[in-house]
């Protein structure tokens, strides 16, 4: 499997979000990860909790195709829109980088979802093909049966 290029990396103090073509990957790193995890660590309850949940979602990697849409408010906060999750909520520093991020998921979104309806439309061309086909094979069939019923009467 050939190795997927990074579209656009960002650093923040908190993560690093890669984007490839059909994945965002969101990691967390340095001390926030760590405080997470011992904290995670020191209440069993927690760990058994929100551990499970967390496990799930950290590192979070979502694919393009299931993401909805992307904005970005005011203060540079990015808010990706999920087809069956809760929204996620991208605080970056540098609102440069936010806008990048944005432009960048919005394109591959939309390039994802003509794909998925090419997809469709390819997949419904050849049902019918298939019908079609099933329709000439039927109608040979009862040709083929009408000219044997046809002989065997004259006989």
């Amino acid at each position: 499997m050939p190795k997927a290029n990074v579209v656009l990396e960002v650093e923040d103090p908190h993560f690093t979000i890669r984007l490839y073509e059909h994945l965002l990957k969101i990691d967390l790193k340095g001390t926030f990860k760590n405080e997470l995890e011992e904290a995670l660590e020191n209440k069993p309850v927690l760990k058994e909790t929100i551990g499970r949940v967390l496990g799930i979602f950290v590192p979070l990697h979502i694919r393009i195709s299931d993401i909805d849409s992307v904005h970005m408010d005011e203060a540079g906060k990015i808010n990706v829109s999920l087809s069956h999750h809760r929204d996620i909520v991208i605080p970056l520093e540098h609102k440069e980088d936010a806008e990048k991020l944005v432009d960048n998921l919005n394109q591959l979104i939309s390039k994802a979802e003509t794909k998925k309806i090419q997809e469709i439309k390819a997949r419904r061309s050849a049902e019918r093909e298939k019908i079609h086909a099933h329709k000439l094979k039927s109608r040979a069939e009862r040709k083929q049966y009408r000219k044997r019923s046809d002989a065997e009467r004259r006989v």
